[in-house]
């Protein structure tokens, strides 16, 4: 590298006679004007690191050095520039390379170029240079990433189908129409809806036309349309379980309804109290297996909330979003079964392959179709049409039951180790919530269940109590909160423990940790 007032062949102390030094070769700069930051004389004297020859890469590398030192303020706004014939001189490159570079800093905004004024640095708001990035340590990023995450409503992404999935996707891609290419329905692609209709009604009980079917890119953007159409018709309140994931409570929020807790018990939601509330019309329930209690709405709460939404007008959103996995009897069927009109399902493939694929669905009684559909086609994001033809395809030629029937066996092994390791060393400890799901609850002796959950993270395991799923809003600090048993207290002690997410060679060392730190 050299400097700007040195040509290629110049060596320190040697007489070059070249414009900008000194005969004596001293290597102070003379002939062409003041330096960084002055106004008068034919230009500043620049200080210039450039590879040495020529070649394509000289011209990108002035620009560089040129906009680093107005950019570190090296050259201050206002400065005048040595003519393009001075600085190729100094720099022995061709002169059309320093005017080329002047002229693409004069377009980007850092140079001006006026006539009888020469080359000047623009007189602007310089910003400093950004901080380089931050990038953590690995020791760092393995000290803060737990050794084992059982927390709720995650799957096992280890046994993602990868295979049977990329099989899908190019036998779909390849009769994939032309017009799959374009921007697509609102609705989603014709050939998922026709497969998720028949495969909701054989699997899940759901009465369903394919035309009634909205593809959602996951299940809170089907929420967060639902909450928009329900609050644009006047609604202003939804029924929520009281325990639940707040971030689906706040979408509902984001969208100007106020929820209301219903208490849950051993039966499931307590839908008889939808009729308290005089303004409620809409409610959130999850009646195959409670998230979180896990468990499933007796029959008679079941008919009491259709019973309900047919008698006001109302509108039950059912939250389908592991209705597959049911181990010890036949799945529950769908609560949208017993009233179409009144009911709106909601069902994921989250759960049951990957939260990454984005692929939910709905079914929507007619009356409601349009409206959601006239929201979702104002902008919102829609999922992949590659990725709908490839779900239709793997649900089409069975491999979705494959992948259900196989994970479902998987995850029962997985409940089964965990029942007997507690029944042996946390004798204790009562597990609920067990026929169906991806997760138990771990019943603890009262005034545990902080000091479990920090012992758990000090054991490197992520885990959570189940009051962090407990509804709070609107509850006065001295209100107890109702309680999965339905005791007076309402709060008890628990934890949430998802055996669905570790992989099947990380599930034993998890189980041992867990049994450590339980009492």
């Amino acid at each position: 590298m050299v400097d700007s007032w040195a040509t290629p062949r110049d060596e320190p102390g040697q007489r070059t006679g070249g414009p900008g030094r000194r005969a004596d070769g001293s290597g102070h700069r003379t002939g062409s004007g003041q330096r960084a930051g002055g106004s008068a004389g034919p230009g500043a004297d620049l200080h210039l690191d450039l590879p040495r020859g020529g070649g394509t890469g000289v011209r990108g590398a002035l620009v560089h050095a040129l906009r680093d030192a107005v950019r570190g303020g090296r050259l201050a706004p206002g400065t005048r520039l040595p003519s393009s014939r001075s600085l190729a001189a100094d720099l022995g490159i061709a002169r059309n390379t320093v005017a080329d570079a002047y002229g693409e800093l004069v377009a980007e905004g850092w140079l001006t170029a006026r006539q009888g004024s020469g080359t000047r640095v623009a007189r602007r708001v310089v910003p400093p240079e950004p901080a380089p990035p931050r990038t953590p340590s690995p020791a760092a990023v393995a000290a803060t990433r737990p050794t084992y995450d059982l927390r709720a409503g995650q799957p096992d992404v280890s046994a993602f189908p990868r295979s049977a999935w990329l099989s899908a996707a190019r036998r779909a891609l390849t009769a994939a129409p032309n017009d799959a290419f374009g921007y697509g329905d609102p609705a989603g692609r014709p050939e998922l809806r026709r497969v998720l209709a028949d495969y909701l009604a054989r699997a899940r009980g759901v009465r369903a036309a394919p035309e009634r079917i909205v593809v959602c890119a996951g299940f809170v953007q089907g929420l967060a349309l639902l909450s928009r159409v329900r609050a644009k018709a006047g609604h202003r309140e939804v029924g929520v379980e009281s325990y639940g994931l707040d971030v689906h409570w706040n979408v509902m929020r984001g969208a100007g309804l106020r929820t209301v807790p219903l208490p849950v018990d051993r039966q499931g939601a307590r839908t008889a109290e939808l009729d308290r509330s005089a303004g409620l019309r809409t409610v959130l329930l999850t009646p195959a297996h409670q998230f979180l209690t896990g468990v499933s709405l007796h029959p008679d709460r079941r008919a009491a909330a259709v019973d309900w939404a047919s008698r006001v007008g109302g509108l039950v959103l059912e939250d389908d979003y592991d209705g597959e996995f049911r181990y010890d009897r036949h799945p529950v069927g769908a609560l949208q079964g017993l009233d179409p009109e009144h009911v709106v399902y909601l069902g994921t493939a989250s759960k049951s392959l990957a939260p990454a694929l984005r692929l939910a669905w709905m079914v929507v009684p007619d009356h409601l179709l349009d409206d959601v559909l006239a929201v979702k086609g104002t902008g919102e994001w829609q999922s992949g049409a590659l990725d709908q033809l490839t779900l239709a395809e793997f649900i089409d030629s069975g491999a979705y039951d494959r992948h259900v029937r196989g994970m479902r066996m998987r995850y029962r092994r997985r409940r089964d180790q965990l029942v007997a390791a507690l029944a042996e060393r946390a004798p204790r400890v009562r597990v609920t919530g067990i026929a169906a799901g991806l997760h138990a609850v771990l019943q603890l002796p009262p005034g545990t269940e902080r000091s479990v959950v920090q012992g758990a993270a000090w054991q490197s395991l992520a885990l959570e109590g189940l009051s962090r799923y407990r509804y709070r809003e609107q509850r006065r600090p001295d209100e107890p909160g109702p309680g999965p048993d339905g005791q007076p207290d309402g709060q008890p002690d628990a934890l949430v423990f998802a055996y669905g997410a570790p992989p099947d060679h990380a599930f034993t060392g998890a189980l041992e940790a867990l049994c450590r730190v339980l009492p």
